[in-house]
């Protein structure tokens, strides 16, 4: 079964290279606002096909991509192929139709430590892999060639486009991804340091926009600056609807996490606020769940449905973008806590656990890539 999952997506082709808990509670989403009109998402701008009236939904069992990995954090495909960083070991393997995993190369300098290490990758346009990872010098992003084929692809020598982020046991952000405007966008945690967050100077507490080649783009909303969002905790999960609407997920302190609208130039709060406040200057989330029964992670979007994966709650939510004051919950607790989710070439949803990661209590085969089929 496990050959039989992997083989079918890699003869795909890939569409584009770019605790206890109590229960889950919402509030009612203000609208979002800020003290000043927000210059325009150069996201939204750029789509064009309306969001789908009907929302994916899980249409069966999840089955195994790969078992026996070691703290893995993020999952991608170059032309197809399957590469996953590990978090602790600093490595990124490539996956076979089989299930076994190699590695293409072990990323320099990564200091592992609590939540810190080797975190988000991302495919260019022209497979290179972007990766961001903590050094002992702060956070970091850096641009790899890639050679090879597949079943012998190799890490090149990086490119660092970034350095210098603050870094920490916990708080590090590290998600990354190509927008539908092919700029990378980039999320950074608090490191510790809360009041960073809302310092436009300080590259703790954003979300970053910046050019492949690492430099400013245009349209960004504070002039010279990579900065494109501002006062978050800790985001983890970014993705885009099929209008080019924007979404974060991030990780609060004790009161809620959250599920936000991003827009250029808007302050999401932290530390000021949390969640849902109904204040000016701030943008309140669309949705809100009590940590215990949340702490999201990665997020994907297929047929206008969000998917995000959930580490404390040990579960995957499905949020439709039509109403994402919502969501619905699958497979609580069944494979215990989920640290990533993306939508593989052959339109399944791919889950990764994170029950070797320190916090969790690993089962047999941890930690898995699990395969979902969407209908």
């Amino acid at each position: 079964m496990v050959a039989a999952a992997l083989a079918a997506t890699l003869v795909a082709v890939a569409g584009c290279t770019v605790d206890q808990s109590p229960p889950p509670a919402t509030g009612t989403p203000a609208s979002p606002t800020s003290s000043a009109p927000a210059p325009s998402s150069p996201a939204s701008s750029t789509a064009d096909s309306p969001s789908p009236t009907v929302a994916a939904t899980i249409a069966g069992t999840p089955q195994p991509v790969a078992t026996g990995m070691e703290a893995p954090w993020s999952v991608v495909f170059r032309d197809g192929v399957p590469l996953v960083s590990e978090r602790n070991s600093g490595r990124i393997l490539e996956l076979a139709a089989d299930g076994s995993a190699r590695s293409i190369g072990t990323v320099d300098g990564v200091a592992a430590r609590g939540e810190a290490g080797l975190l988000g990758l991302a495919v260019g346009n022209g497979g290179d892999l972007f990766v961001y990872s903590t050094a002992e010098d702060g956070n970091r992003v850096q641009r790899f060639p890639v050679t090879g084929t597949r079943g012998s692809l190799s890490l090149g020598q990086p490119r660092t486009l970034l350095d210098g982020i603050p870094a920490a046991g916990n708080h590090d952000g590290g998600r990354i991804a190509f927008g539908p405007d092919g700029m990378l966008y980039v999320t950074t945690g608090d490191a510790g340091r809360r009041d960073d967050a809302q310092d436009r100077d300080a590259l703790a507490g954003k979300i970053l926009r910046m050019t492949p080649e690492g430099t400013v783009p245009a349209g960004n909303p504070f002039p010279g600056s990579l900065v494109y969002s501002y006062g978050h905790r800790n985001p983890q999960g970014i993705a885009w609807a099929d209008d080019g609407t924007m979404f974060a997920t991030e990780f609060g302190q004790n009161t809620w996490d959250e599920l936000n609208i991003i827009t250029a130039g808007s302050n999401y709060g932290w530390p000021t606020v949390e969640g849902i406040a109904d204040r000016d200057g701030f943008v309140d989330p669309v949705q809100q769940w009590q940590p215990g029964s949340a702490s999201p992670s990665g997020m994907a979007h297929s047929g206008g449905t969000l998917f995000i994966a959930n580490l404390r709650g040990q579960v995957l939510r499905s949020v439709p973008v039509s109403d994402p004051s919502t969501s619905g919950e699958h497979f609580g607790r069944e494979f215990g806590r989920l640290r990533d989710v993306t939508v593989a070439p052959d339109g399944k949803l791919w889950l990764v656990t994170n029950n070797t990661d320190g916090r969790g209590s690993p089962r047999q085969g941890d930690d898995r890539i699990l395969a979902v089929p969407l209908g």
